[in-house]
């Protein structure tokens, strides 16, 4: 049994899905939110796996003074990879993995010119390495519905080796060796929580999709959540296979 440390960076933003997974595994799940003021964990815990959840910051808020802690949690990453130590990041989460590991993160831009794209609600991702070379796929369809949520996208480290890509974002999902996965799309997302999400991001859901936004997402929601969440607590099993195992 291991101990489940979910970094948050929003109390809004949860684990979700990853947090009922874990506990069907026998784990315990903390979870810490850094913007209550909450301190980071130090940098070696034998016997943790770290979680670092999403939220409206970017790796371009570095140095920002409205998140202080930023910068630490971007030594910790660092600290852990160094260690090889099990971490998974989800959307803000896998971009300040990637910006630890020598990659970084930068505006989404599609279109020629290039115009900044909001990649937001229900749409596909497709797996880019065969299952049979990575465990974390196994179960999985070639392309799988998820939630997107994010107008930055991952610049990937030299080491790092894609695994999911969308239509407007190539950097979809990735990992370093054999114990650090990084997704930039929301697998934790529960059709529950959605509503949550659509008042707290009012106005990005209406500059991302138009005035009906939010309510296509509430269709997409009805129509696709079930499924969505079944492939993606497969998904979630899988990560957390992968991560035990690094646990040593």
């Amino acid at each position: 049994m291991a101990e489940l440390l979910v970094l948050q960076h929003l109390s809004l933003e949860g684990p979700g899905l990853i947090a009922a997974c874990a506990a069907e595994r026998g784990h315990t799940i903390r979870q810490v939110d850094l913007s209550s003021g909450a301190a980071l964990p130090p940098a070696r815990v034998p016997g943790q796996i770290l979680v670092v959840m999403g939220g409206p910051m970017g790796v371009g808020d570095l140095g920002n003074p409205a998140y202080p802690w930023l910068a630490a949690e971007l030594a910790l990453l660092r600290q852990r990879l160094d260690q090889k130590a099990p971490v998974l990041g989800i959307c803000l989460g896998a971009q300040l993995l990637a910006a630890a590991a020598g990659g970084g993160a930068e505006p989404l831009l599609v279109g020629d010119p290039p115009r900044p794209l909001r990649e937001v609600g229900w749409g596909a991702v497709t797996f880019t390495a065969p299952a049979a070379r990575e465990p974390v796929l196994a179960g999985l369809a070639a392309s799988e519905l998820v939630l997107h949520w994010h107008g930055d996208r991952i610049v990937l480290p030299p080491e790092a080796v894609l695994l999911a890509s969308s239509l407007h974002c190539r950097e979809q999902a990735f990992r370093i060796g054999q114990h650090a996965w990084g997704l930039q799309f929301h697998v934790e997302m529960e059709a529950a929580g959605i509503e949550g999400w659509l008042s707290e991001d009012a106005d990005y859901v209406r500059g991302a999709l138009g005035p009906d936004g939010a309510e296509r997402i509430r269709d997409g929601a009805a129509r696709w959540g079930e499924a969505v969440a079944t492939s993606g607590r497969r998904l979630i099993h899988n990560l957390l296979a992968q991560l035990e195992a690094a646990l040593g």
